[in-house]
């Protein structure tokens, strides 16, 4: 079987001698895996995930948060 390497498109044939598949090459496995790690590739998480946005407390908010509890919190 072939397919279409996902960097640049050259046919690869999908076999197990085939060090890189999908990729035809270690560089463009590279790429790939730099692209995902920039964060410029992502799996979808459907469409109410993507319009949902959860706001994360400073660090700041969480410091004040621990002051306001009693000492008792911190035991066990």
């Amino acid at each position: 079987m072939n397919v279409n390497c996902p960097t640049c498109r050259q046919l690869v044939e999908w076999k197990e001698t085939s060090l890189f598949r999908p990729f035809c090459c270690k560089k463009c496995q590279l790429i790939d895996l730099g692209e995902w790690a920039d964060e410029e590739k992502s799996i979808p998480c459907g469409a109410s995930k993507d319009a949902e946005t959860i706001a994360l407390p400073d660090i700041e908010d969480i410091e004040a948060m621990l002051i306001e509890q009693s000492e008792d919190f911190f035991k066990e």
